[in-house]
């Protein structure tokens, strides 16, 4: 009998085996060109001109500057105060989302069908509601005059978007609201995946739900884990809606202001569009390095286990 020998790892791959792929993704690849790519292309085209007002309407011709709106914009001192405001903002933001979506799908695991049913709808609608519809309900809701919260806490007339912390807590709170339901329902997945064997054992041995959850659970689950981190962080660090309604624009003296809302009143408030561009690629760059650093970690850590 004539045995086939299997092909030498060093032998080339067909060409059909590179091409198939690409063939495959050339239709997404195209959308996300002009979608993403194009876009970007001029938001960092902008930040290295003049561009003005007096440019949008051609009055006056366009100049280079360079690095020059970066420049200015790393030697505002409010720029840095905005930057920390929002990096502490955002890390509350995604560590509650984190924690109420993956707490509610641990409960979803452990309720029966009817409770199960109506948590998923309920947290679904809150997905679904537009985040200036949210931002609106939110703000009745902690309404110094008419809100049921004030009056149940028994707090008078308190405003809770007057002071710097209470504001920015109160669209943490709406925040959360809104993001916990993709958290919850892609966790809620990965753990109905989970193998049921697995978890009766660790059960058996006497582990408790915390430990399940650390041991077991959070190693099993780290691919989905990745994903709704990153997503967290990109969605919270490049919060807008919230924070302009809820503060009406960042707050009292800009107490509130986050770098989403410091780049739209810099262009577009102030017609400074170069530097409302050079924010934004800031915030692209940070967004970029913050992934990849995560990812690297992620990737580091399942070669050592």
């Amino acid at each position: 009998m004539r045995v086939r020998r299997g092909r030498s790892r060093s032998s080339p791959r067909p060409l059909g085996s590179w091409t198939t792929p690409w063939i495959y993704l050339a239709p997404a690849l195209v959308v996300l060109g002009g979608l993403l790519v194009y876009p970007i292309y001029q938001l960092g085209l902008i930040s290295f001109f003049q561009y003005t007002q007096a440019q949008v309407s051609g009055g006056e011709p366009t100049t280079f500057k360079g690095f020059g709106n970066y420049a200015e914009l790393f030697s505002d001192s409010q720029f840095w105060q905005v930057l920390l405001s929002t990096v502490l903002f955002a890390g509350a933001c995604v560590v509650s989302t984190l924690a109420v979506g993956c707490a509610l799908a641990v409960l979803l695991t452990r309720v029966r069908a009817v409770p199960r049913l109506v948590l998923m709808l309920a947290a679904l609608g809150a997905w679904a509601t537009p985040a200036v519809t949210g931002s609106t309900v939110w703000l009745l809701l902690f309404d110094p005059d008419f809100g049921p919260v004030n009056r149940v806490l028994g707090l008078g007339d308190h405003s809770w978007t007057y002071g710097r912390l209470s504001a920015f807590f109160l669209v943490l709170l709406e925040v959360v609201w809104c993001s916990f339901p993709f958290v919850m329902v892609t966790v809620y997945a990965g753990i109905r995946a989970v193998p049921s064997e697995v978890l009766e054992a660790a059960a058996l041995d006497g582990a408790s739900q915390w430990r399940i959850w650390r041991s077991i659970l959070t190693p099993m689950l780290r691919p989905i884990l990745t994903v709704v981190t990153i997503q967290s962080v990109i969605w919270d660090f490049k919060v807008f809606t919230q924070i302009y309604v809820m503060t009406n624009g960042g707050g009292i003296a800009g107490q509130n202001l986050v770098l989403n809302v410091y780049a739209y009143q810099q262009a577009f408030a102030s017609s400074k569009y170069s530097l409302g561009s050079a924010i934004g690629v800031v915030m692209l760059l940070m967004l970029l390095a913050v992934t990849l650093v995560y990812l690297r970690l992620l990737r580091r850590q399942g070669e050592e286990l």
